[in-house]
C-alpha cells in the first residue's frame, strides 16, 4: 500500500517507518524537519509539512492508501495541551480534501480517567497525573473521531508505556478498551515495545476488525 506516516522522526515513527518498508509499503513521512530522518530506502519518501494545516497537508495526501499516526506532545503540569486534537483535526479535513478514508492513529493505555483504577500505585498515583494533560487531549481526539468522523475508517491504537526497542517475537494481546486486563481486570504489564507497536499498527490495514474502534495492545 502507498501509507503517509506522520510524527516519523519520533522514536516510535522511525520504528514505524522501518517496519512499514520491511513490509513492502510504500511510505511518505511527513516530518516537520527533514534532517531528524535517517533512514534512507527506495520506497520511502520524506517531506516536510506543517501538521496542523488542512490545506498544506491535504497535497501530500492525494493518492496514499491509509494515513498513520505516531505525532506526540510533550505534557504540561499546570496547563492543557491541544496537539492532539489540533493535529488531527488537520488530517481529518486533508483526508476529505484528498478522499484518502481509513487512519490509524496511537494514544495511550488509560485516556480514560477511569480507567486507571486497578493500575499500579506507582502508574495510578505518580504517573497518570503527572502525565494528565496528555491523557486528557489523546481522549479529545478519541472522542472527536468517534463522534465527528463517520465518514472515515478510523482505529485508535493504545499501549501501555514505550520502551525504546525492536520488534520481538511475542504475541501481541489486544482488548476493546482502554487497556488489556487479566483475568481478575488488572492490567497484564506495564510496558511493550515501540517496535512492537510499529508492527501491530500497519498490520491493521490488512482487516476490518478494528475499524471505528480503539484498541488497546500489548505483549504476553
Amino acid at each position: 500500500m502507498k501509507l503517509l506516516v506522520l510524527g516519523a522522526t519520533g522514536q516510535s515513527g522511525q520504528f514505524l517507518v522501518s517496519q512499514a518498508l520491511q513490509q513492502g509499503h510504500e511510505v511518505t513521512a511527513l516530518v516537520r524537519n527533514v534532517t531528524k530522518l535517517t533512514i534512507q530506502h527506495k520506497n520511502l519518501k520524506v517531506v516536510e509539512a506543517n501538521i496542523f494545516s488542512a490545506e498544506l497537508l491535504s497535497g501530500h495526501f492525494q493518492g496514499q492508501d491509509a494515513v498513520i499516526s505516531c505525532l506526540g506532545f510533550p505534557y504540561k503540569i499546570f496547563s492543557a495541551i491541544s496537539g492532539y486534537t489540533d493535529s488531527m483535526e488537520a488530517i481529518v479535513a486533508a483526508m476529505r480534501l484528498a478522499t484518502v478514508n481509513r487512519v490509524i492513529t496511537m494514544t495511550s493505555w488509560y485516556t480514560s480517567p477511569e480507567s486507571g483504577q486497578n493500575a499500579p500505585l506507582m502508574v495510578r498515583f505518580l504517573l497518570l497525573p503527572l502525565i494528565r494533560s496528555v491523557l486528557t487531549n489523546m481522549k479529545q481526539m478519541e472522542d472527536y473521531l468517534e463522534k465527528e468522523c463517520s465518514d472515515l475508517s478510523w482505529t485508535v491504537v493504545r499501549p501501555p508505556g514505550l520502551q525504546n526497542v525492536p520488534a520481538t517475537d511475542k504475541e501481541i494481546l489486544t482488548h476493546e478498551g482502554y487497556f488489556v486486563p487479566d483475568p481478575n481486570g488488572y492490567p497484564v504489564t506495564n510496558s511493550v515495545a515501540r517496535g512492537d507497536v510499529a508492527c501491530f499498527m500497519p498490520s491493521l490495514l490488512n482487516s476490518n476488525e478494528w475499524i471505528k474502534k480503539g484498541v488497546a495492545m500489548c505483549t504476553n
